[in-house]
């Protein structure tokens, strides 16, 4: 519910901004908006209220939602309103410039918000990231960085001879760059690890994170009655084994539990310098034991930038851009993995199952980045079809034919239906998996 409440609320923020970008240089060219909606109100609406020429509401059908300009071919296929006379308060009215500005409105206003937060994320919360050089323990490879030859604890050292200062830029380096190789240090020595090229594609369709900074599994808090209290472990316990199984991290632990459910384990723990063996006790179903570990950052050594006001606007159009152009790298690569392409239930995961307002901020910022690019695809029935079109009637001086342009609507309508349908249900296959 709370990922839910998240996803409506950004949504709702990114949908009215954008369409407030269509309808402030609309009324300022005094063109006649007829209806402004978040989400879409077929056969009825939830709430309206109409102000002057404009009819203001909130609709049941939360995939977006529009401003209906007078005179325009949009969504609402309004045919009969186009078959009169031309008035001086439409749209078709309006020089193609006005047309052009009012069309790209929406995408601006993305761009900018987008920009926006980030400036504001940063100067409130800074960047927290984790220097490459600052991951002590290495890695934790998970099963196609073991394909590849990477292994638990190597240090990376540069990608395709690149050093990639922080951490968490290194995936998304190989992934978005297409990187063929990866240095390493694994027992004093350099290793150079090839790439396949098959393994973006398999990235991309499994999810996959590739590789995470690994850690140690020193007890945090240990829950009251759990098998983890019975057995008496403590705070500060780092867990050496499992059944006599080495652990040296703390993903070795959890990997080790979830493949022991329901089943007896002894733990051996490192406690003040002395090393113990617990009395055996039952993994539960879940494949916990009922204790939480140390923070990554109180192990590794974690940094934030901060940054002023003035410092915050340009970091922010940095961030915008690295966005940007991350983004357009990755519909890239969806050819090679289309069944990764996921609808709402897809985007509702990236927020957290806590309200987490720096999260929040920062998965909103990227969503209207999103959003300004998908919006400017050149596919009738999105702002860029209309930009589209609106171009080529500034270069030639003559406008498409209007039958041609319901047509084109309507076929661009179909396909964003069936590319919606289609994100949704690889979405819903997803939970059957």
């Amino acid at each position: 519910m709370i990922q839910t409440a998240q996803l409506i609320l950004s949504l709702s923020i990114l949908v009215v901004l954008h369409e407030l970008g269509h309808f402030i240089p609309a009324r300022l060219f005094k063109t006649r908006v007829e209806k402004f909606y978040l989400f879409f109100d077929p056969w009825f609406s939830l709430f309206k209220f109409k102000k002057g020429d404009t009819e203001y509401g909130i609709g049941w059908l939360p995939l977006g939602g529009y401003v209906k300009i007078a005179g325009m071919i949009d969504e609402s296929m309004d045919k009969e309103q186009l078959k009169k006379e031309p008035q001086p308060w439409e749209f078709r009215s309006k020089p193609a410039w006005q047309r052009l500005i009012i069309m790209l409105g929406g995408v601006t206003v993305n761009a900018i918000l987008g920009i926006f937060i980030y400036a504001m994320v940063l100067f409130v919360w800074g960047q927290e990231y984790i220097p490459t050089s600052g991951v002590k323990y290495g890695i934790h490879a998970d099963s196609l960085a073991m394909e590849i030859g990477l292994r638990d604890g190597d240090k990376i050292i540069s990608v395709e001879n690149k050093v990639v200062d922080k951490f968490n830029y290194i995936p998304l380096e190989i992934i978005l760059n297409n990187a063929r190789s990866i240095q390493v240090e694994r027992n004093g020595e350099t290793l150079n690890i090839a790439i396949p090229e098959e393994l973006i594609g398999k990235l991309i369709k499994h999810q996959k994170t590739l590789i995470e900074p690994a850690f140690l599994p020193i007890v945090q808090e240990v829950i009251a009655g759990t098998p983890a209290s019975k057995a008496g472990m403590e705070p500060n316990d780092r867990i050496l084994a499992l059944n006599n199984e080495p652990t040296p991290f703390f993903h070795s632990v959890v990997t080790y539990l979830q493949a022991h459910k329901n089943s007896e384990v002894t733990i051996s723990v490192l406690r003040n310098n002395d090393t113990l063996l617990l009395p055996k006790v039952t993994v539960s179903d879940k494949g916990t034991l009922g204790f939480a570990v140390q923070d990554i950052s109180l192990q590794l050594d974690v940094k934030t930038e901060k940054y002023g006001l003035m410092e915050s606007f340009p970091a922010g159009a940095k961030k915008g851009y690295e966005t940007f152009d991350s983004y357009i790298k990755q519909m890239k690569l969806i050819s090679k993995s289309p069944e990764s392409v996921g609808g709402f239930i897809s985007i509702g995961k990236q927020f957290g199952s806590e309200w987490d307002w720096q999260r929040f901020w920062l998965f909103t910022a990227f969503l209207s980045i999103v959003l300004a690019i998908m919006n400017l695809l050149p596919i009738p029935a999105l702002d860029g079809g209309h930009v589209m079109f609106l171009t080529y009637e500034i270069i030639t001086g003559r406008k498409p034919n209007e039958k041609f342009m319901e047509y084109a609507q309507m076929a661009g309508m179909i396909l964003l239906l069936g590319l919606l349908l289609y994100a949704n249900g690889n979405d819903i296959l997803k939970l059957f998996r």
